[in-house]
């Protein structure tokens, strides 16, 4: 039985000699075997079998392929440390030599599997798995144990063998990809997804499953939109990194701003005709380039966000109107009334308790200058924003020089447009 893992070897006599350890886990491959049998066996009496032979451990490494072997697990583990077992973290302590045998990094059902079958040895009990050889490992071994992948050709990308268990960061660029290899889905360490210079049309829900992904680059493909599903999957408290850019995206969910752990998003060369209108939701956004796009303004939740960069170049940017659009409803219809009591006063709502069309309404309500919030009595009206009221870094929106975008603002009643008419001006 072998088990893949970061292994440190603490000596506990170390300390009283005044030195200490290196304190630095290593890849490694952990096995649990049988000592060797003695080279002249004494015969076992006729209708009794021989003792089995004591298990010992062999911890091998890249450098070490022949491994380090402590003896005689029977009686001689002092304690067993699990209280983070679930995260791949467990320590074996032994009696002699007194080492703690550390391990990190590991899968954690293997490792549960593996720390049964070492309790098993250390009481004498039969072990059900099987024993591994005591002999040197190969180094194909340690290929499966890879943290990082680059494949930049289509000869490279592999189709008769699955990928590493235990990548981190893959990347599969210019790869002629139509669609995700569903086998990517099944790498749950995974932190960084590179599928850039493709030609994949639309992602799989299923990887919002990725629960560990922190960046995830679909630069130069072909996708058309960016589903809902993964905007209410586990990327919202994964995902920091999203780049998007040179594809035909032309709008993005309302949903899309529940990605709220996102610092560093990138939407250039995209077909984008307008931002979610909840886009100010992102307050741990730090980055957002949407160059060369098709927005003709900006949502008034935009004055919301603090970034540290903006680019808007080459975006088809309106004049401001002079006029507002008036959509008032004297009095207000029950839809409309309470609808703005609901978001006032925040009450949860979702589709096992409304309509889906009416949590659509609400997802999509617009927010007045005052804070309260509209859904069809509104007045609308636009005026210009510096860029520089909401990024320290702003990359001119045009060759004039400019730095100013229009912005859509609303007003839930007459009295809050007289309020702010000023700022329309």
């Amino acid at each position: 039985m072998r088990l893949h893992c970061e292994v440190e070897v603490v000596s506990r006599r170390l300390p009283a000699l005044g030195l200490r350890n290196p304190g630095k886990g290593v890849r490694a491959l952990l096995s649990l075997c049988q000592q060797p049998a003695p080279r002249s066996p004494p015969r076992p009496p006729a209708g009794r079998a021989g003792a089995p032979r004591p298990a010992c451990l062999l911890v091998s490494t890249l450098r070490d392929k022949r491994g380090t072997r402590y003896e005689q697990l029977k009686g001689n583990i002092e304690q067993f440390f699990t209280k983070f077992v679930d995260e791949g973290k467990a320590t074996v302590r032994l009696k002699e030599p007194a080492v703690d045998i550390c391990l990190s990094k590991a899968n954690s059902s293997s490792l549960k599997s593996f720390l049964s079958a070492v309790r098993l040895a250390h009481r004498g009990c039969d072990v059900e798995t099987p024993f591994s050889p005591l002999t040197p490992v190969k180094t194909s071994e340690f290929e499966k144990f890879k943290t990082k992948m680059v494949i930049t050709s289509k000869k490279d990308y592999p189709l008769s063998k699955n990928f590493p268990y235990y990548l981190e960061h893959l990347q599969t660029s210019y790869c002629g990809l139509v669609r995700v290899d569903m086998r990517m889905l099944c790498l749950k360490n995974l932190k960084k997804l590179d599928l850039s210079h493709n030609h994949i049309k639309k992602l799989p829900a299923t990887v919002g499953d990725l629960i560990h992904l922190q960046e995830l680059n679909l630069s130069n493909n072909h996708l058309e939109s960016f589903s809902v599903a993964l905007c209410q999957s586990t990327l919202q408290k994964s995902l920091r990194r999203l780049d998007l850019s040179k594809n035909k995206i032309k709008a993005l969910p309302v949903q899309f701003c529940q990605l709220r752990e996102l610092t560093v998003l990138k939407l250039d060369d995209n077909e984008l005709i307008r931002f979610p209108m909840k886009i100010g939701q992102l307050t741990n956004l730090q980055f957002l380039s949407a160059a060369r796009n098709k927005l003709p303004f900006l949502p008034s939740e935009f004055k919301d966000l603090s970034l540290g960069y903006l680019d808007l170049f080459g975006n088809t940017f309106e004049q401001p109107k002079v006029l507002p659009v008036i959509m008032l409803q004297t009095p207000l219809t029950l839809l409309e009334s309470s609808a703005r009591t609901i978001l006032h006063n925040r009450i949860p709502y979702g589709s096992h308790i409304i309509p889906f069309h009416l949590c659509q309404d609400l997802d999509t309500a617009k927010t007045c200058v005052c804070g309260r919030f509209c859904l069809n009595s509104f007045i609308e009206g636009m005026t210009t924003m510096n860029l520089h009221s909401v990024a320290h870094t702003v990359v001119l929106v045009d060759n004039m020089g400019g730095t100013e975008a229009p912005i859509i603002s609303y007003f839930c009643s007459l009295s809050c447009y007289a309020n702010s008419c000023e700022m329309l001006k």
